[in-house]
Parts: C-alpha cells; structure tokens; sequence
C-alpha cells in the first residue's frame, strides 16, 4: 500500500495517535520505537509478549524510554481472561466468582491488588472490567466473565471494580459497550445481533455503564454488535448513534472511547480493518484497538493512511481525529501523573485466593475427603478466543500438589464418558466441566460417568447453570488458577 505521508504532520500524528497496536516478541521491535517517535502514543500487551513480571517490567521501561508518556494497554480481566499470568492461571477470580459472593468491598480489593501488580510492571490502562448483563446463559463470549445475570449486581461490582483498579493509577476501560451479554454468538466470528427494545436496554444493558460513568471509567470500549432499537443499521464501534449520541450525549461520558479489536471478524470480515477504523472514528471513537491478531508494522501504516486518507476525502472531518487523539494524550496525563505520584494501594497478596474461596458453592455435603490420589477427568470445550488455549485450567495441578500422584486427562465428544471410564481404572474419577449446560456432549459424559462411578466428583468451572449432581459438586464461577484451588482445598479436605 503506498504510504501517504512522512510522518512528522500533524494529521500523521493524530492518525498514529489513535492507534492501539500490538507486537510480536518479549521486547520492543524496532518499528514500534520508530512509530512511537512519530506520534503513536499507545502499545497494547498480550499474552505472546509477556514471560515474567521482571520481564514485563524491562519492557513497558524500553518502551517508556523511547515516549515517556505512551499508553501500556493490557487485556487483563483476571479470572479466565489473563494476559500477566497467560502460562499459569490468574491469581485472582473473574468477574462471575466476584458478583457470586456479592461484596463490593471485596471486589475493590481484588481490583485494586490486580492494578498494583499492573502498575509495578509498567501497564497503565486495562481494558476490564467486563460490564456486560450475561442475559443469556447460552452465551458464548461472555459467560463467567460477566458479574452476573442482574443488572444491579453487575452495576455495583462494576463501579467497585473501576474505583479498586483506578486507585492503583491504572485506567480502567469498562466493556462492551452497549452490552455483549444477551448474545449467542462471538464478535471475533460475526456480528452478533440483540433484538431487545429500546426499553430493556436501558433498563438492562446501560445499567452498568451508567454506574461506570458515575465512577469515573476513564475509558469505555465498545462491542461490535447490532442493536436494531438503537441503530438497525451498524454495529456499536461503527455506530454515531450509538458512540456519540447514546454515549456522549445521554449518558454524558466524557472519557476515551477505545474499539474492541477491530480486526475481529465482526468488522474485518464485513468493512474491512481500514475503513472500520476510519467509520470507528467518524462515529465518535478516540482509539483502535488492533493487534490481538494482526502485530505487525504494515498493519499499523495501512490504518494511518486509511485515517489519512480519510480525512483528505472528507469522509473524515479533521477536527474528529484531532479531539480523538486529543483524548488518548488526556488519558496519558492521567496515567503519567498517576504514575509519577508514587501512590499505591497497600500490598493484598492473598485476596484473589479469599475471593476465590467465598465465591465456591458446595453442593452434596456431607462429605468424606479423600485421601487417596484421584483421577481428574477434564472435559474440555473448545475455548472462545477472549480466553485462549494457552492458559491451564482445572482442578488437577492444584490436587496433584495436595494428593501426590493424582492423575490427569483432557477429554471431548460423544465418547468421552467411556473414555474417562476406561483411563480411570479404579480411582475416584473427579469430572472438571465448564458450561456443562451449554454442551450436550458433556452432559452425556457425566450421565455416563455417574450411572457407572455414582461417587463421581463434579467440578463446574464455568457458569452452574445445570443442576448440581455426583457425590459432591463444587462451583467455582470462573476456571482461574486461584479457583482451581479453592476446589481442590475442599476435595482434599485441607
């Protein structure tokens, strides 16, 4: 693609500003310090480009050496969507383990505990919390990531949520904007649609965006969904109706508006990445998020010019993208004064394993722990892509350390049940399931494994929407690592 400018104007600059890019590899590439030079002014982390926190740290330095005031974006929701600790589990509960145990305080304290960690690595805006109503429980992208299913919890643990991580000088970025939780199907595939009326989304969806707002977000992210009662036409990111005169005007937000990944399939695969970005930003967005899946330097020039472009065909007015990228150099204000003010919450190494703890729901007590090593039958969904397949989960890493010599299988299909039977032998067989309701086969696999091994240990690890059975049942609201734990802890008794 040619290249339409040099680099050094101004309309250059603000194009680069607005840009929210990844990258490959555990340091910076040299194009990312070259563009950070010429006007961009934020870098997105993802779990590729995170090994340690010492790491991590070295990083975000090299970065900040090059712009000191550059936006450190991170997708880190705690729970199942964990960037800082992709290879081994997050130490903290996500949002449904959180809204289960329904104390705000608590919530503020595992909020404020992940953004002191962030901070002391250099990141300085999340893109959590995750705001969304999970209306529907057959939802595929959502689930455990959601607070709950009542628009009031969810308002109330998302506000306690943005105050605990901004009091760590971390700009929180609450999602998805208008509310990605009565969908059945996943952006980064397609355009999901909500049919509710105009009336049920105010009552529901904007619930918690509202308390958000009332909290002082300094960001929001917007969904690439269509809501026919607000706009019948474009999805939220593209959607002035929806950005501007639904967020700004009425709600009267005033923060930075920053895209889901536009490289989704939501609006890669219907407008393309270039004119996506450009209608993003004529509809009321400040920034783009990109890099989840392209990280590359070409990407990054092609939506320049694409902005460039734009405004020289007017299609784009200039005054738009100058107070877009005046927004995102707002917020580094924020978080370069936040981060020079050397103000940080009081250390709580342990709250993530408390939350995680009081958020377990225990069902067929009483109950005899065991005591000799079982076997951990995983029956395993294909994960959704906000999550990944890079991140362990489970119970068995964590019995395996409490029952030496636990044994372990990951299992899927229609055969799984006998598969488990037979890789079992004759061991206590502890069934770790996640939305067994949402997964015809995994319901047959219990059925089979409890018809045969009544004494059958069953783990939900994602939304307990399915009736509680087996000898025991344990409901972990979320699969983090800390959760995995807790779940264990009851097993074995300790």
């Amino acid at each position: 693609m040619t290249t339409l400018t040099s680099g050094t104007d101004t309309l250059t600059r603000d194009a680069l500003a607005v840009l929210q890019p990844g990258f490959t590899g555990t340091t910076a590439p040299d194009w990312l310090l070259r563009r950070l030079g010429e006007g961009l002014a934020a870098v997105a982390l993802f779990g590729r480009n995170i090994h340690t926190a010492e790491q991590v740290a070295a990083l975000t330095a090299q970065v900040r050496a090059e712009r000191d005031d550059v936006l450190i974006a991170i997708d880190e929701e705690g729970g199942d969507v964990t960037r800082l600790e992709v290879r081994t589990g997050s130490s903290f509960p996500g949002n449904n383990a959180l809204g289960a145990v329904d104390d705000t305080a608590l919530t503020r304290a595992v909020a404020a505990e992940l953004g002191r960690r962030l901070a002391a690595c250099g990141v300085d805006f999340d893109w959590a919390p995750a705001a969304d109503v999970n209306a529907n429980p057959d939802n595929p992208v959502i689930g455990v990531r959601s607070f709950g299913a009542d628009p009031a919890l969810v308002a109330r643990h998302t506000a306690a949520y943005v105050t605990g991580l901004q009091s760590a000088g971390v700009a929180a970025c609450t999602k998805h904007f208008p509310g990605h939780g009565d969908t059945a199907v996943d952006s980064h595939h397609a355009v999901p649609r909500i049919d509710a009326d105009a009336t049920v989304l105010a009552e529901r969806d904007l619930v918690p965006f509202r308390a958000a707002i009332a909290a002082g977000t300094r960001a929001v992210m917007s969904a690439h969904i269509l809501a026919p009662a607000l706009d019948p036409d474009l999805p939220g990111t593209l959607s002035r109706r929806v950005l501007t005169e639904l967020l700004r005007e009425e709600l009267g937000y005033d923060g930075l508006i920053v895209t889901d990944g536009i490289e989704m399939r939501a609006i890669a695969g219907t407008y393309g990445i270039e004119r996506g970005t450009a209608l993003a930003i004529a509809a009321g967005a400040d920034a783009i998020c990109v890099g989840g899946g392209l990280s590359d330097e070409d990407t990054v020039r092609r939506l320049r010019d694409a902005l460039v472009g734009a405004v020289r065909a007017g299609e784009l007015p200039e005054e738009r993208l100058a107070d877009a990228a005046e927004r995102v150099r707002s917020l580094a204000r924020w978080t370069t004064a936040a981060r020079n003010s050397g103000t940080r919450p009081a250390p709580d190494p342990e709250v993530g394993l408390r939350a995680a703890r009081r958020a377990l729901r225990v069902t067929g007590a009483p109950f005899a722990p065991l005591t000799a090593p079982p076997y951990v039958a995983q029956l395993t969904p294909a994960p959704n892509i906000a999550v990944g397949d890079e991140t362990p989960w489970g119970v068995a890493a964590e019995l395996s350390r409490l029952l030496p010599g636990t044994e372990t299988g990951s299992f899927t299909g229609p055969a799984a049940g006998p598969e488990v039977l037979r890789a079992a032998g004759a061991r206590r067989v502890v069934a770790v399931v996640r939305d067994e309701h949402r997964h015809p086969w995994m319901a047959t696999a219990l059925d089979t494994l409890l018809a045969a091994r009544p004494d059958t240990i069953v783990v939900e690890m994602g939304i307990p929407q399915a009736p509680p059975r087996g000898a025991l049942h344990l409901a972990t609201h979320g699969a983090a690592r800390v959760c995995g734990r807790a779940a264990a802890e009851v097993v074995a008794g300790v």
